[in-house]
């Protein structure tokens, strides 16, 4: 007998050909971030990495809008930035607890730039303060033409905190942050694809989840310990000088290079064949 897979409040998972999909489910109140997001969105991600269950990670949603963004229970529910029930009275202690409690939360997203696989985002309609944190840590995104990103914080009086600058700083001109986070205003889908924040445009959601699984499938098919040397590689180049990027990419190869694997690259290739590589190997817990 078997355990029966888990069941989230916010999140249908499932798992086939080595892509993990990740699907936003509360379509009517537009899937903003309630509390049990916070917690299950980590939770989810870091089962598939810890236990390398899949060879990629697609993250898509439902109904009209990709993402509204933090729901009000966040801060007012007890389970958030600002909801802690009994404060403490000291002013810094408070506000130290606080920047844990943000802190947190940053964490459920940080998980998508740390996995072990790459996590592709398949976005429709709005993409709205909190799921632009989101969108910005995963490593590629596609929208429908309709899709529009939006940094709403500075619209609720507030500067956006849980990833939005550090990240999208890194994925499109500094101009435009700026620009979209005075202003609030929001960045259609086609200037978003010409500014290189998201690959491709599509004319309907069903064909941005065709192509974004596609591309999933595809990159499950290729070398895993190659793929998050990738991954790792291209993390570590956008944070470091070349001359450290080069030299860590030397130290890499020097461990993770397998010939076997570019063996059977080639062997697959001559043959026609699909692919045979191992998957990752599942990461132990404690010491």
């Amino acid at each position: 007998m078997t355990d029966a897979a888990p069941t989230y409040d916010c999140f249908d998972v499932s798992i086939e050909a080595g892509v993990a999909h990740l699907r936003l489910k509360r379509p009517d109140e537009m899937n903003t971030m309630v509390p049990a997001f916070w917690r299950e969105l980590p939770a989810i991600v870091n089962d598939i990495n810890a236990g390398a269950k899949a060879r990629c990670i697609v993250i898509s949603s439902t109904g009209k809008h990709f993402c509204a963004g933090m729901d009000l229970a966040v801060f007012t529910g007890g389970s958030g930035v600002a909801g802690e029930r009994s404060p403490p009275k000291d002013p810094q202690v408070a506000n130290e607890t606080m920047r844990h409690q943000v802190r947190t939360l940053q964490d459920s997203f940080s998980c998508l730039e740390a996995a072990r696989m790459p996590v592709l985002a398949a976005i429709q309609g709005g993409c709205i303060g909190g799921a632009v944190d989101l969108i910005s840590a995963c490593d590629i995104r596609y929208a429908t033409a309709d899709a529009f990103f939006c940094i709403q914080e500075i619209n609720i009086g507030m500067t956006a905190d849980v990833g939005t600058f550090p990240r999208l700083c890194g994925l499109i001109p500094q101009g435009w942050v700026r620009e979209l986070a005075y202003t609030g205003r929001r960045l259609p889908a086609a200037r978003a694809r010409e500014l290189g924040l998201v690959n491709e445009v599509f004319d309907t959601h069903e064909a941005l989840l065709d192509h974004v699984m596609a591309t999933a499938r595809e990159i499950a098919s290729k070398a895993p310990l190659a793929v998050t040397g990738s991954k790792v590689m291209i993390n570590y180049a956008r944070d470091h000088s070349i001359a450290d990027g080069l030299d860590y990419i030397a130290v890499w190869q020097s461990g993770m290079f397998s010939g076997p694997h570019m063996a059977e690259a080639f062997a697959a290739k001559q043959a026609r064949r699909e692919t045979a590589f191992p998957d990752l190997a599942p990461l132990r817990g404690g010491l």
